[in-house]
């Protein structure tokens, strides 16, 4: 679906127009390949590299070609069919208009289609520092909210079990997905501030200056909650291993104790003659023998500290 969208600095809300004009904002979602060769033809874009966008794993980067700078950038999606947590979006800057392409829709555009975020797509760099600014925002939230799900698995540690461990993995790979996305694309946001992609202003500057620091922050922080999740993932598997190593030493134990009357008795339920089988008392001097010997392998494990 292929959607023209126009705001001036004079214009109150967010317009849908019928065709393309200077300061236009195109946004195309789950485009067919009559629609990519579409907007390809209306502003004469490079196919070659349009057609990545059709690519689910395609890595974050910047190219320029034919008068238009291309961005690869990735937000956070929750993807069903994938065993991954980001989707592509490509943002394509042009000398009078802004196209972004993705093939699954994009949450984070809603606030500028419902006009709950102020944007004028004539002012492109301000646009696509904010369209950035939003991308970065989503990773900041969900961050926090894998920060706040560790850090309530850290507090659980010793009844951490087999589903907890599970999430823990599904955390980590969240996080990675995000690492590997925020890092080349803060990456090219340098390019973009020293290089010659775009005109900016100095107040674009300092805006691009803090959205390269909130990404650095961000890859910081997701790095930390990662170690942390590593930690708690060595911690418990070191208290499991304990654990297992209590059980089986408790087992050994009790198999030791056991082993004592086992042997006596078998001993004694042999169809031979054996001492004190006469005698009366026999039974109670037998059992007064298994008594004292489960004692005494008692004391010894006490004393050396394996009960």
């Amino acid at each position: 679906m292929i959607t023209h969208y126009f705001k001036t600095l004079k214009d109150t809300e967010l317009k849908e127009v019928d065709a393309i004009r200077t300061g236009v904002w195109t946004h195309v979602v789950a485009p067919n390949h009559e629609e990519l060769e579409t907007v390809v033809g209306e502003y004469g874009l490079d196919e070659s590299i349009v057609v990545d966008i059709q690519d689910f794993f395609e890595v974050p980067r910047m190219e320029k070609s034919k008068s238009a700078t291309y961005f690869f950038t990735r937000y956070p999606f929750d993807e069903k069919d994938e065993d991954i947590d980001t989707a592509p979006p490509l943002v394509v800057m042009g000398e009078s208009y802004v196209v972004t392409i993705s093939m699954r829709e994009v949450p984070q555009f809603e606030a500028f289609i419902a006009g709950e975020k102020e944007v004028h797509t004539t002012q492109k760099a301000r646009f696509f520092i904010q369209i950035m600014d939003v991308v970065t925002k989503s990773y900041e939230y969900e961050l926090m909210r894998l920060r706040k799900s560790v850090q309530s698995n850290r507090e659980g540690l010793r009844r951490i079990g087999n589903r907890e461990i599970e999430r823990l993995v599904n955390y980590e790979h969240e996080l990675n997905d995000m690492i590997a996305a925020v890092v080349p694309t803060n990456a090219w946001l340098q390019q973009v501030t020293a290089g010659n992609y775009m005109q900016l202003f100095a107040e674009d500057v300092e805006l691009m200056e803090d959205l390269m620091i909130a990404n650095s922050q961000l890859i910081d922080s997701a790095r930390s909650v990662l170690k942390t999740i590593q930690n708690i993932r060595s911690a418990t598997e070191s208290i499991m291993t304990n654990k297992l190593n209590a059980t089986i030493q408790t087992l050994t134990i009790l198999t030791i104790i056991l082993t004592i009357p086992t042997i006596v008795a078998s001993i004694y339920g042999m169809n031979v003659p054996l001492p004190l089988a006469g005698n009366p008392l026999a039974f109670w001097m037998v059992l007064t023998v298994i008594i004292i010997a489960v004692v005494v392998v008692i004391l010894i494990f006490k004393r050396s500290k394996w009960l």
